[in-house]
């Protein structure tokens, strides 16, 4: 996957955009790879397609808003998902 498909940042808004929801699987990539302990420059390199040597700031940024937004996911967003009751 390019990192072109990527914003720099991931989406910070108090609720589910079009980004988290073509995103979902790259989310739940990186909680995996969090939570198997694997570097943040492996992932970056593996999910957003980004070479962490060539743009380490960048490549870190990246990873770090993505796996945020992964984690408000699991926390928040996902009521998004199951409609309109589950948010309130």
């Amino acid at each position: 996957m390019s990192s072109s498909q990527f914003a720099d940042r991931a989406p910070d808004a108090p609720q589910l955009t079009a980004y988290d929801e073509n995103h979902l699987a790259d989310y739940i990539r990186l909680l995996d790879a969090d939570d198997e302990g694997v570097p943040w420059s492996e992932a970056a390199a593996q999910i957003f397609g980004i070479v962490p040597a060539a743009e380490p700031d960048r490549a870190k940024a990246m990873h770090a808003s993505h796996l945020a937004r992964a984690r408000w996911m699991t926390e928040v967003g996902y009521a998004y998902l199951l409609g309109p009751r589950a948010t309130r």
